[in-house]
């Protein structure tokens, strides 16, 4: 992984200052907000901006802030908890892969028009690149994915030593947030935008 481009460098020849950049990113990130909710906020502070010039800063600034979250991060743990669900991006929808750990620490994910063995090996082989192999990781009931995890172990991407279990008690930290996307309604612009601020990413 590319070094973090130094904040001087990051912000230079940026018209507003780098603190309202920052704060604007966080909260689009962070709370149920559109971008016209956060050029009302902003108004209210004195301060006037587009709502396309948030959405520039969010796709130039997301991709340089996860890699500053990823340099400075925990690692994961080594119990991995999957999930796939279905969320509709630009018009069209997708399914969203996505492991977390015990503690709610997001491993990976991936965005696939389709959930199959090819998907879910796609997203495993790359999640345990990432990080390493897990010690156990917990599936949902759908055979695609237990096949997958079976194939990478045959073939060696894998070691045969990661346990496979499928527990609806332990999955619930994924489920959970996963109902939680979705019910922002704003799932769509939200993984878009960082889609397309992340186009160059071999997880797209």
């Amino acid at each position: 992984m590319t070094e973090p481009t130094s904040a001087q460098d990051l912000f230079k020849g940026r018209h507003f200052d780098q603190e309202i950049i920052i704060l604007c990113v966080r909260w689009y990130i962070t709370f149920k907000l559109s971008f016209r909710d956060l050029v009302q906020m902003m108004a209210e502070r004195g301060i006037t901006l587009s709502h396309t010039t948030i959405l520039r800063w969010v796709q130039q600034y997301v991709p340089e802030f996860e890699k500053r979250w990823n340099h400075y991060a925990q690692p994961v743990g080594d119990s991995w908890r999957v999930d796939e669900t279905y969320i509709k991006v630009k018009g069209q929808w997708v399914y969203l892969y996505r492991a977390v750990d015990k503690q709610g620490r997001t491993v990976d994910f991936l965005l696939s028009k389709r959930r199959d063995v090819a998907a879910a090996k796609r997203f495993f082989s790359r999640a345990a690149k990432q990080h390493g192999a897990p010690r156990v990781i917990t599936l949902d009931g759908y055979a695609a994915s237990h096949r997958a995890f079976d194939k990478l172990k045959t073939s060696g991407i894998l070691p045969r030593r990661v346990q496979v279990r499928s527990c609806k008690y332990l999955n619930n930290v994924i489920e959970q947030d996963h109902r939680r996307i979705k019910a922002t309604g704003q799932a769509d612009a939200r993984v878009q935008t960082i889609r397309d601020g992340c186009r160059d990413d071999s997880r797209y």
